[in-house]
């Protein structure tokens, strides 16, 4: 056997409706094809491919995979991931969450979790080492993540079992509901936590108490020393530990691409009132980390008085600041974080919630609709109980609720009108960078298979300050580079945070994987089996039905030039990116349409 370390050769398969679990081996090939994390869930998913099958019914298959450095002694090394047929696009789907739950989960001597069926009652699934077990509790219904985390290890009786759980939205199957672990860690996006709910899952607890193994830990442990020196050497180190993503308000703002009113403008005139320096001076309270993760991006933040005092939480960072702030033309960052608090609570991702409130806000304004469509609420710019009326309906499916609570797709079904004005790709809510102003971008968030989601590709700020002169094909190039080795991190199980802001050399990981499974690799080839999973993932769409036509940016990147700001006029063509688009295939090697050459049988 060529492989020494890394994995325990175990994916625990757990029949919901029967309760039966099965601890299933896969031989070497499996792990060297597909790595950990992110690979073994999209092979587990492809597997499962039906062309009928419901993203709500027991069916759907729900893989839960750590990668396979998470856990290990190296930088940042705490991801992991959670892969399912989307209800919110009828795509594949993925969501990833830091914190501490898949390390545990490792430790309990598996690789992965394969979760199918519903539970007859709402239940919870207890990973407690080698035991695997379906437990029923309906006192859980209707509780926050926070609260079904609590009961639970109330009912264990033991403080240190981490669990992921779901709040009422993902009971109510809101197609925008997440999973959260250690009161703020979130999967948050493509509606995992309705997968969740639709199988009667209020949780995973995990507990184990196993060693990962290591082929060459005295390897490891050099080489990650050696990584964990150059992060703290960094010019940036300590100023991320102050303000982390929340530094990002700034720069972004400055750059003329942040989104402002519904993604109409790209620069928010009161952005000094809700960004980094605001949350240092005074709203922080203390930092926050995953496992093994020297940055401590994250920024505990308590309101110490007003409207909203005594709400505490770890965030926000740049996303939800952005979009519950300048993009619904907020400006009180006590707001901000209440606003966090409540989709924690509630259990619903914060962009998807943030992007939709921002839609109804302009088409109530535009008179796209009327009041009585929104169920009476003022949804004027920056009028914080109507989104928090909003947030409640949402979660609950109440009125106007029920129908944001399905995500873009039911909005532009039920209201036509509003597609030009709806920030989305595949029927994923576009998250917080606008898109008019770089091509690499636009391409990034039209070619994501998730939908519009910065995650897969960040290439932004290198085509805004490097890329003056760039050519379609370069542009297509780091697009196509960021698919490959950011969806490479979540297969690996670690952060792609000190890659993309402290110039973390990506090439080490491959060190890092020859030091843990005593295969002997390069960057290179581990790029190559990211490359392949992505066609793999394009596979899965294009067998649910996706075309070209589910490649392209929201309207408003063709259609709005950016009014205001350093970027004033700006705007994409649609005949420069359906050049881009074919370059973009061609350079992956897929036909016209987009098809890959893998084919899978639905």
């Amino acid at each position: 056997m060529k492989i020494r370390g890394g994995y325990f050769f175990r994916i625990a398969h757990v029949d919901l409706s029967t309760g039966q679990v099965e601890r299933r081996p896969f031989d070497e090939e499996f792990a060297l094809a597909y790595v950990g994390g992110r690979g073994f869930n999209v092979k587990l998913v492809a597997d499962n491919l039906r062309k009928d099958l419901d993203p709500l019914g027991p069916d759907n298959l729900l893989a839960i995979c750590p990668g396979v450095l998470n856990g290990c002694y190296l930088p940042s090394a705490g991801k992991t991931s959670f892969s399912f047929i989307s209800p919110a696009t009828g795509l594949y789907g993925d969501s990833n969450m830091g914190g501490i739950f898949g390390s545990e989960l490792r430790q309990a001597g598996l690789d992965g979790l394969a979760i199918r069926g519903r539970a007859p009652k709402l239940s919870y699934l207890f990973v407690d080492d080698d035991e695997v077990r379906v437990i029923p509790n309906e006192a859980l219904a209707g509780k926050s993540s926070i609260e079904a985390e609590g009961l639970i290890r109330e009912q264990i009786g033991d403080d240190e079992v981490r669990v992921a759980a779901i709040g009422p939205a993902g009971e109510n199957l809101v197609k925008i509901a997440c999973v959260t672990s250690e009161l703020s860690r979130n999967a948050g996006r493509c509606g995992v936590g309705a997968v969740f709910g639709s199988k009667n899952l209020k949780a995973v607890a995990v507990r184990g108490s196993k060693d990962i193994p290591v082929a060459d830990i005295g390897r490891l442990r050099t080489l990650a020393k050696a990584g964990f020196d150059s992060l703290r050497a960094h010019r940036l180190f300590e100023f991320w530990q102050q303000q982390g993503l929340m530094s990002v308000i700034d720069y972004v703002n400055s750059i003329g691409v942040m989104p402002t009113y519904n993604f109409m403008d790209g620069v928010f005139d009161r952005a000094d009132q809700v960004n980094g320096a605001v949350m240092e001076d005074h709203y922080k309270i203390g930092d926050g980390n995953c496992h093994l993760c020297p940055m401590c991006c994250s920024n505990v933040c308590l309101v110490k008085d007003g409207r909203y005092a005594g709400t505490v939480i770890e965030g926000p960072e740049y996303e939800t600041a952005c979009m519950f702030g300048p993009n619904l033309g907020v400006d009180d960052f006590s707001f901000v974080i209440r606003a966090n608090y409540l989709c924690d609570v509630l259990g619903i991702d914060t962009i998807s919630a943030g992007n939709l409130t921002g839609v109804m806000m302009e088409a109530v304004e535009r008179g796209l609709l009327t009041p009585a469509d929104v169920d009476g609420l003022a949804m004027k710019w920056g009028d914080q109980d109507s989104i928090v009326s909003l947030l409640h309906k949402m979660a609950h499916r109440e009125g106007v609720g029920d129908i944001l609570a399905d995500g873009s797709r039911r909005v532009i079904e039920t209201w036509p009108q509003l597609k030009p004005i709806i920030s989305q790709v595949k029927g994923l809510e576009q998250s917080a960078y606008d898109g008019r102003v770089a091509a690499s971008m636009a391409l990034a968030y039209g070619t994501s298979d998730i939908g519009a989601h910065h995650a897969r590709a960040w290439p932004i700020a290198k085509e805004l300050e490097l890329g003056a002169n760039w050519t379609l094909e370069d542009k297509a190039d780091i697009v196509i580079y960021h698919q490959t080795v950011r969806p490479l991190f979540d297969m690996l199980g670690v952060c792609r945070l000190p890659w993309i802001e402290l110039g973390f050399d990506e090439t080490q990981y491959a060190g890092f994987y020859s030091a843990v499974t005593g295969v002997e690799t390069t960057f290179e080839d581990l790029l190559a089996k990211s490359r392949a999973i992505y066609d793999i993932t394009r596979a899965i769409n294009i067998a649910r039905g996706a075309t070209r036509a589910d490649d392209y940016p929201p309207d408003r990147v063709f259609n709005d030039p950016i009014p205001s700001g350093p970027q004033k006029g700006k705007h994409a063509t649609r005949e420069d990116y359906e050049k881009l688009l074919d370059i973009y295939y061609a350079k992956r090697g897929w036909d016209g349409e987009g098809n890959p050459g893998v084919r899978l049988e639905a």
